[in-house]
């Protein structure tokens, strides 16, 4: 039952992040929106549990979300054959650059807590 409330908490964040975006013709897409609220909301624990159980439940059965990406891949072996190398590069390159900002944003917020703590 306490899955089913995150996943009700995820679906709402995403809903009212599309409504936002589309209400005020925001730049941004709707899920992404309804992420950051999912960020703020997550410091309520009422919030956070059942999204914890939630999560835990997708990623125990992450392997059948793979099912129709292994079809379309299987469907469309031409195009992949065709494309296939750039998209390899820019798979690489995407991740590398998220891996970068990543690190870059926690060790600026590392050092934004240090100062703090001093």
């Amino acid at each position: 039952m306490q899955g089913l409330r995150g996943l009700a908490w995820l679906l709402a964040m995403q809903s009212i992040g599309e409504l936002l975006a589309r209400g005020f013709a925001l730049p941004f897409p709707g899920p992404v929106i309804g992420m950051i609220l999912l960020l703020l909301a997550l410091r309520v624990p009422a919030v956070r549990e059942p999204v914890a159980d939630c999560a835990n439940f997708l990623l125990s059965h992450l392997s059948l979300l793979f099912v129709p990406v292994g079809v379309g891949v299987m469907t469309h072996l031409g195009l992949v054959g065709q494309y296939g190398g750039r998209m390899l590069i820019v798979i690489v390159l995407s991740t590398w650059i998220g891996l970068a900002v990543t690190a870059l944003a926690l060790h600026l917020l590392g050092r934004r807590n240090n100062a703090k703590v001093r």
